[in-house]
């Protein structure tokens, strides 16, 4: 199963857990959980960190009513961890999805 798969799994399932942090700001970008999952689900992984501990981490680009959002997750056994989502900087991105080179 893949990286993908393994997270559509989760979400299925709904084994979703999420940090204080991501409450934050979630509270301060105006995102509700579903917009979230809407991220996740339909998004693309743009970067994979997989010696983050405790669990492999992904950021995930995604929209939300035509808004580019960038979450971070971590993929655990037994659960997905939101870690953060924000709208990425175009100046620090290449159409949201390839970091820029820093000068």
């Amino acid at each position: 199963m893949n990286n993908k798969e393994r997270i559509t799994d989760l979400i299925k399932s709904g084994e979703i857990l999420i940090s204080h942090h991501a409450r934050v700001r979630m509270f301060e970008r105006n995102v509700s959980t579903d917009d979230l999952i809407t991220v996740i689900s339909s998004g693309e992984i743009i970067e994979e960190y997989h010696d983050d501990e405790p669990c492999p981490s992904f950021l995930i680009m995604g929209f939300i009513e035509a808004v580019a959002y960038h979450t971070v997750i971590a993929v655990c056994t037994d659960h997905i961890r939101f870690i953060t989502v924000y709208i990425p900087e175009e100046d620090k991105w290449i159409e949201y999805r390839k970091r820029r080179n820093e000068p």
